[in-house]
């Protein structure tokens, strides 16, 4: 587990939206998605199927390509 939280925590890093495919932990999936957010302070945004999907801001203002502003998510290009 802490191989994958390490993978993830890389992840969101450098890309402030990830996601992550549970093929061989479908049943453990809620359990798991509720770990990563705890652990790496990365709400769960979006659950389809069996592929969560992970929110961290980047640190640095500059280097954000997800701008929220009055609960509107808008990517920057």
């Amino acid at each position: 587990m802490l191989e994958l939280i390490s993978f993830i925590d890389q992840a969101l890093k450098y890309h402030e939206l990830i996601k992550v495919k549970f093929n061989d932990f479908k049943t453990e999936k809620k359990d798991l998605s509720q770990e990563i957010e705890t652990q790496l302070q990365c709400p769960l945004v979006g659950m389809i199927g069996h592929v969560a999907i992970f929110y961290r801001e980047h640190p640095n203002p500059q280097k954000r390509k997800i701008a929220i502003t009055n609960d509107i998510k808008t990517v920057r290009s």
